[in-house]
C-alpha cells in the first residue's frame, strides 16, 4: 500500500485535489468525494505498473500579488 499527499481547495461549488507526488488531480462536491476520486484517479494512473511515489519532503503554501 503507498502513501500520497494532495491538497484541496474549493472552485464554486466543486473541491478539487491535487496529488503532490505525481501530477494528477480530481475534484468533488464534497472533500470526502474530492479524496475518493483523487484515491481512484491515482490508483487509475498506475494501473498495472510497478511504481514508487516521490517522496514529499516539504510543503509550502504561498499566497502573493501580481500585476493582472
Amino acid at each position: 500500500m503507498k502513501e500520497i499527499e494532495f491538497v484541496i481547495w474549493q472552485e464554486g461549488r466543486y473541491y478539487v485535489s491535487q496529488c503532490l507526488n505525481v501530477n494528477v488531480s480530481s475534484f468533488g462536491e464534497t472533500i470526502d468525494e474530492a479524496t475518493a476520486n483523487l484515491k481512484e484517479a491515482v490508483e487509475l494512473y498506475f494501473e498495472n505498473e510497478a511504481f514508487d511515489l516521490p517522496r514529499i519532503n516539504k510543503i509550502m503554501l504561498g499566497r502573493e500579488l501580481i500585476d493582472a
